[in-house]
């Protein structure tokens, strides 16, 4: 039998039930951002676009430079709406659609996610490239997925249950090499270690009027080692590495955490770190 139509819900034209998007209409190498207004300055990029698509905080452009087919797509901010993204993008391309059979031949596709991101080091300046060679997360995404065993850094892992305790349900995962590599040969990128926190304020050791439990996250994350704090990329290397994709996390610096500065001009730095990883891409 195939995927039950309450596991798998498709809208009347056929198209996966958040995404509104038809097989066909993503390409193999996906760039996924946050923000739905950064989908245009990447796809601004694009020799042509084809494809543009809208619902929800989900849209999509796909589009060709040269001869290489690209997809952006914002995922909006967290690692729920990563959960959305990645299992309907698989399905579009790993599931047959009008006979809800998983496919013999599987499809593996590129995620790169482009995003903003907190350094936690002052060896990490504003205006910085991270490359995520690891995440870990305390978004607890692993209560409801296993890690593939190969994919789990335990050194990091291990050094951030050392500092935070047994408060935290923590999970790593690494970022794909052959991805990494491609970006680390490249100039500007700097290598990374990734903390994916549940929200913004709060869970990133912000108070505007609320007391925070743990005033002290911030120092204790980052003598464990970590070198920026964001709330996306755990959720992507985790789904990436279940479904058998590959992805990367590339992350613009805008704050450092522990001097409270921001970047003067951050729309530059977005824009830089965008062409710059299209060129790699490419």
């Amino acid at each position: 039998m195939g995927i039950a139509a309450s596991e798998l819900i498709l809208n009347d034209d056929g198209s996966v039930y958040h995404l509104n998007l038809l097989p066909g209409d993503v390409a193999n190498t996906i760039i996924t951002v946050g923000d739905q207004e950064r989908v245009g300055e990447v796809s601004k990029y694009f020799d042509r676009v084809e494809l543009k698509k809208s619902k929800r905080e989900f849209t999509c452009h796909t589009g060709w430079i040269g001869s290489k087919r690209i997809s952006v797509i914002s995922t909006g901010i967290g690692t729920d709406n990563i959960d959305i993204v990645f299992n309907e993008i698989d399905a579009l391309f790993n599931v047959n659609l009008e006979t809800r059979e998983v496919r013999e031949k599987k499809a593996v596709l590129d995620f790169i996610r482009l995003g903003t991101s907190g350094s936690l080091s002052n060896e990490v300046a504003l205006g910085s490239v991270v490359v995520s060679e690891v995440a870990v997360g305390i978004d607890h995404m692993n209560y409801f997925y296993r890690v593939p065993v190969q994919l789990v850094d335990t050194e990091f892992e291990d050094s951030l249950r050392i500092v935070l305790g047994g408060d935290f349900n923590l999970y790593s995962v690494k970022a794909d090499v052959d991805l990494a590599s491609r970006f680390l040969s490249s100039d500007g990128y700097v290598l990374g270690k990734t903390l994916t926190s549940i929200g913004f304020y709060g869970p990133q050791g912000r108070s505007i009027r609320n007391e925070l439990l743990k005033p002290d996250f911030i120092d204790q994350i980052a003598r464990a080692g970590v070198t920026n704090l964001e709330m996306e990329t755990s959720g992507i290397y985790l789904l990436a590495g279940c479904l058998g994709h590959r992805a990367i996390s590339i992350n613009a610096i805008l704050a450092n955490r522990r001097t409270g500065d921001f970047a003067k001009e951050p729309a530059k730095v977005v824009d830089d770190m965008i062409k710059g990883a299209l060129e790699v891409v490419l």
